[in-house]
């Protein structure tokens, strides 16, 4: 018997092996070959395409065409099935692949009819933005084929893989668009929502400015002065947590040269985005003649994309953080109002169907909201939302000719800051903004509607070499507050973490790549301090009870660091504070498919007006008094961290609560694959309102640092890998830098693959 059953398990062993030899050799044979040559009809001379020891791709070609075929090359090798995923994501076609689940997601974003958009536009370029495309396109479509075998996300989807075309790219854009603006049309929603049920009043309360602002010009926004709206009682009243919509934002910054000791000026970005395997971004350098000059460009590419997104040419460097002006309005339609239906047609698997009917008219689709008709008119539905502008970066010498490209870039709108090595700094908003004078949070009638939003704004406001030689951005307010009225708000950040970069600033007078480094890790806490004090001062009422609390929190370091219990305890207090608070509007928002997820960031100096005049009606039914409130919602805290993560208070260390984990789409499905997909999980060490962003899934989805001119230093820190491919050595190559803050060299390093592409005889 025991031979017999050392036998089974020495065969199940047997066939284990084989089966993951079997995967194994399937998976290997869609590695691409990143040494050889080949030969393509698409070239007019050689591309060179090399690797570097990160995986970095450097491109050499003859001009911009060839070195957009290279890039393209690359990207299709290394990361086709992300840029599948972005353009059927922008394009409501992810139902081809994951089937009936996807359906609802897809309607959402056949809402905005982008693939439409994107061939129409397509069609309106000039002849030379065309012909960069194609060149594109036809590099993504050979790179993908040198593979020969199709990635192991096809084999477990069925999907077939469809080739590359120009409009594809053009969606690419369109994809950031709905990552980082549709929360402005969501938000104004919430707020004709809250409007109808509690009156406009109560909108300007819980939109009021706070005390964090930070614009570049040093104004501040006229303070609330009205009283505190009475909220009326409501039948429904529990506490549900009201999620924070993730702040699709960044951080940048930049001196003059007066503040280095080379006379460059110099430039930090970090762009603020979910993360998922593979990471957004794509590390590339082009080299390339045009008009006799030779161009070198070291950065970021967006796969799907042929430029380079954020990085330098050495003359210049460049970073975006999102501008969150108000680039959407919401058009209260009436009887008169003229609307039709187009049918859009999902495709299934199987050559199945859906019929998606949508209700269109003269200022855009139509939504429903409390059963009445509202059309929405928002930048990324007109002419001027996409075109290849952003390329001309590339080329510009100085920060002049920087400003001078940005007003006609389609892209979703910036905060361009720019530095150039003879030491000017400048910011100016880049992308589509409409030319409508009067924006609104809230919905406008037909006949305030501006003919102008279907124009692009061509008069901006910039600051260029200030006298303080200082310059920031954190995607909250940066305009004067004259100029607030004209570009408007479409969901700013509060100010915490743009108020925390400028006094850092001005910390020092001189300034290094590492110190810009040392400020883009900054957790400090200050933006908690105020609720560390409350609460602290809470507990200490009942000392016996809350002495292990009370101990955690005199201990807390004043940071989101990871070994801190007590930011724990004061990060979800504060939370829980707000949803009690907050809980039956919430509710009442509920029943009409609305939520405050989308005001939540607003909402700090209400609730502290409420903490200070405690007014009765804003006391949850469940309570008595504030006082019970607001030991109620520490209670709240506590039991739900003990759910989560079990009585011993080390297990409620901020580096656990906030473990960084940055997964695959497949592996959320398929956990057996998680360790095999995912990025090794790392303790968590920032949060939001503060320099260092990062939540679960979320943070500086790149870290970037040059002085134009002095490149030898410059950094650029990637959380993951340059391959999507689970096999390649460059699968998460340049994560560990990441997470242990090491100072990624921007500029490529050892190169040790390489690929020579000939235009076919």
């Amino acid at each position: 018997m025991f031979k017999v059953i050392k036998r089974l398990l020495l065969l199940t062993v047997i066939l284990a092996l084989a089966g993951t030899a079997v995967v194994y050799g399937v998976l290997t044979l869609s590695l691409p070959a990143l040494d050889g040559k080949g030969q393509s009809s698409h070239l007019s001379n050689n591309v060179k395409i090399s690797r570097d020891l990160q995986g970095q791709a450097v491109i050499n070609a003859n001009n911009r065409n060839d070195a957009a075929y290279g890039l393209g090359y690359a990207h299709g090798q290394d990361r086709f099935f992300q840029m599948d995923l972005l353009r059927r994501n922008a394009a409501g076609e992810l139902s081809e692949l994951f089937g009936k689940a996807a359906i609802g997601l897809d309607k959402k974003m056949r809402f905005h009819q982008l693939r439409k958009r994107s061939r129409a536009i397509l069609k309106t370029l000039p002849k030379a933005d065309k012909q960069l495309l194609k060149s594109y396109a036809q590099g993504v479509n050979e790179g993908l084929a040198q593979v020969g075998y199709a990635s192991f996300e096809y084999l477990l989807t069925g999907g077939a893989q469809k080739p590359w075309q120009s409009e594809d790219s053009l969606l690419i854009i369109f994809s950031m668009y709905l990552d980082l603006q549709s929360a402005t049309f969501e938000r104004d929603q919430t707020l004709i929502q809250i409007e109808q049920a509690y009156g406009q009043k109560m909108v300007e309360f819980l939109t009021q400015p706070s005390q964090y602002q930070a614009a570049l010009d040093g104004s501040k926004l006229m303070p609330f002065t009205g009283d505190i709206p009475t909220l009326p009682a409501q039948e429904q009243h529990m506490v549900k947590n009201i999620q924070a919509n993730q702040e699709r934002g960044s951080n940048n910054w930049a001196v003059t040269g007066a503040h280095t000791q080379t006379g460059a000026a110099m430039l930090s970005d970090d762009m603020h985005l979910s993360m998922a395997v593979p990471v957004i971004w794509y590390r590339a350098q082009l080299n390339y003649t045009q008009n006799a000059k030779q161009f070198q460009i070291t950065g970021v590419s967006l796969p799907g994309a042929p430029a380079i997104v954020v990085g330098t040419n050495n003359k210049i460097a460049w970073g975006f953080t999102n501008g969150y002006i108000d680039t959407a309005d919401w058009i209260a339609l009436n009887d008169d109002s003229k609307t039709w239906q187009v049918n859009e047609t999902i495709a299934l698997p199987n050559n199945e169907v859906e019929n998606y009917p949508l209700t269109l008219s003269e200022y855009g689709p139509v939504k429903y909201i409390n059963k009445k008709p509202y059309a929405l008119s928002w930048a990324a539905h007109k002419p001027y939302a996409v075109n290849m502008e952003l390329v001309k970066l590339e080329q510009a010498n100085t920060v002049d000719d920087a400003l001078a490209i940005a007003s006609n870039v389609g892209i979703p709108v910036q905060n361009l800051m720019v530095v150039d090595n003879k030491g000017s700094a400048a910011w100016k908003h880049m992308g589509g903004i409409p030319a409508r004078k009067m924006p609104s949070e809230l919905s406008i009638n037909t006949n305030e509607y501006s003919a102008l939003f279907e124009q692009n704004e061509n008069e901006r406001p910039f600051v260029k070499n200030p006298q303080s030689g200082r310059l920031w951005t954190g995607n909250s307010r940066v305009v004067s507050a004259i100029d607030n009225s004209r570009f408007g708000n479409g969901g700013y950040a509060l100010g915490a973490r743009s108020s925390q970069i400028r006094d850092r600033l001005f910390e020092k007078q001189t300034f290094a790549e590492s110190d810009f480094y040392a400020l883009q890790l900054d957790n400090q806490a200050r933006f908690l301090m105020p609720w560390h004090t409350l609460l602290l001062n809470q507990l200490k009422k009942d000392k016996s009870k809350n002495k292990q609390y009370i101990s955690e929190l005199e201990n807390w370091q004043q940071c989101a660091c990871a070994s801190s219990v007590g930011y724990t305890l004061v990060k979800r207090y504060r939370s829980a504070l707000i949803n009690t608070v907050f809980a039956s509007m919430e509710n009442k928002l509920n029943e009409q498919s609305g939520t405050l997820k989308y005001v939540k960031r607003d909402l700090e100096p209400a609730i502290w007006q409420f903490i200070n005049t405690r007014p009765d009606s804003w006391v949850n039914p469940e309570y008595k008094n504030w006082d019970e409130q607001l030991s109620g919602a520490f209670n709240q805290t506590v039991t739900a961290l003990r759910a989560e993560y079990g009585d011993n208070l080390q297990n409620w260390q901020w580096g656990k609560v906030n473990a960084l984990n940055i997964e695959h789409p497949f592996a959320k499905q398929m956990p057996i694959l998680a360790k095999f997909l995912n990025m090794p999980i790392a303790p968590g060490f920032g949060d939001s309102y503060m320099p260092a962003v990062q939540g679960k899934s979320f943070g500086a989805s790149q870290r970037f640092i040059a002085q134009p001119g002095h490149l030898e230093n410059a950094i650029m820190a990637v959380p993951g890998g340059q391959s999507g491919h689970p096999l390649s050595e460059f699968y998460r190559a340049g994560f560990s830098d990441y997470i242990e803050g090491k100072h990624t060299p921007l500029l490529p390093q050892t190169l040790i693959h390489q690929i020579i592409i000939e235009p076919a005889q």
